[in-house]
């Protein structure tokens, strides 16, 4: 059977042989403690269950979802944005419900991209970033995200020779896997660029919640700023939110898109002939979301907060020094010797030794090599366990730090 060419471009999938090492460690008998995938364990709040459960009931949800009928919807997140970035949004023609964040992101080069055209992306970068613009028949160029520069881009140091055949650039902070954390002022030189260079800007935003501010330090929306804010006019932004994080609802795949008009109705064309959008009971439950208290979040991330604190100190008491990121679920660890350049070798031995599952850096792009990231998604009291599986392992291997 003959299948696409596209289709041989993703067929290399780092996170495919994962799950097929963790799979071999728990037949061979291993407990497995899965770091490696960014899904909250924490229960969805009971009011947006509650909202669901009503709505399956109703005969009058079970039917087809049409652009028309997500008005309700549109119209709760446009009011939702204004309340909380101070930007008006036009419900009509600035907001597009998603089935989950990763749809956009995946579906929207094939509006922009023509073949051989370049999106600038992250390097590393979460995966989805790239498949879009290959389905599209685009071409990547990586933007390398370093330790020295912030792990943010530095925009003068891509070639004319790209920026003539570019026609996007994707950006996503809080980042994963790095963890960084973006400016408001790095946003504004971001759209900046763009505009300079006819280019439009993508912000990918599902860690919008998911910071650790400082007591009487910056606020929420001062570490994880919105890109609308550097760009209120829209003039070339589209920002991508999703449920999954902050409301834990990510097997219930909800989002939406807001920014420029002429880019969400370019997405809008796009979903057309893909889907026939979300069940309106799941947009019930992401209304009750927006709309009710907000409570959890903060307790959701005071739990993160010591999951963090707990991890970092546990590698800490191991010899292995990590930064304390002020954002996200995860930790970006930079691997001793041997592993310094084999973070697949090491993920797939860790876990096949010890069931300590965890995702390699390079899986996230070029740049990601050297790099190990581990999901904050147990306990303390398992994360700490975690990190003596991974001791012992480290001893084994007769791994080194480099102070």
């Amino acid at each position: 059977m003959k299948f696409a060419n596209r289709l041989d471009l993703l067929r290399s999938n780092v996170f495919a042989d994962m799950d097929r090492a963790k799979a071999k460690a728990i037949l061979a008998g291993q407990d497995l403690i899965d770091l490696s995938l960014g899904s909250s364990d924490l229960p969805v709040s009971e009011p947006i269950i509650e909202s669901i459960k009503e709505s399956l009931s109703d005969p009058a949800t079970h039917g087809y979802l049409l652009f028309r009928n997500t008005q309700h919807f549109r119209e709760i997140v446009a009011q939702w944005y204004t309340n909380r970035y101070g930007i008006a949004v036009d419900p009509e023609t600035e907001v597009l419900q998603l089935i989950g964040s990763q749809e956009g992101t995946a579906h929207l080069p094939l509006a922009i991209l023509n073949p051989g055209d370049f999106a600038l992306l992250q390097d590393p970068g979460y995966p989805s970033h790239i498949g879009g613009v290959y389905l599209a028949g685009g071409q990547m160029y990586p933007m390398p995200l370093t330790e020295e520069n912030g792990f943010l881009p530095v925009f003068e140091e891509i070639p004319e020779t790209v920026l003539a055949q570019a026609r996007m650039m994707v950006l996503s902070y809080p980042h994963n896997p790095t963890s960084a954390t973006a400016s408001l002022s790095f946003f504004r030189q971001a759209v900046a660029f763009c505009q300079n260079h006819d280019l439009v800007l993508v912000h990918d935003f599902p860690y919008m919640d998911f910071v650790f501010p400082q007591p009487d330090n910056q606020t929420v929306t001062e570490l994880a700023p919105s890109i609308l804010q550097a760009d209120p006019n829209k003039s070339v932004s589209i920002e991508f939110f999703t449920f999954s994080k902050s409301y834990n609802m990510g097997g219930f795949r909800i989002g939406f898109a807001i920014g420029n008009a002429e880019l969400i109705l370019a997405l809008r064309r796009i979903k057309a002939v893909v889907d026939f959008n979300q069940y309106i009971g799941i947009l019930n439950g992401a209304i009750a979301a927006l709309t009710g208290p907000q409570d959890h979040i903060i307790q959701n991330m005071g739990i993160f907060r010591q999951r963090r604190d707990a991890f970092i100190q546990a590698m800490q008491d191991i010899g292995w020094t990590v930064p304390k990121p002020n954002a996200t679920m995860y930790i970006w660890a930079k691997l001793p010797e041997p592993w310094s350049k084999d973070s697949i070798g090491f993920c797939q031995q860790l876990v096949e030794q010890t069931g300590v599952a965890a995702s390699p850096g390079v899986g996230f792009g070029k740049s990601g090599e050297g790099y190990v990231r581990f999901a904050l998604v147990h306990s303390p009291e398992v994360l700490v366990t975690a990190v003596h599986r991974i001791a012992e392992f480290l001893q084994s291997s007769q791994s080194t730090f480099n102070p």
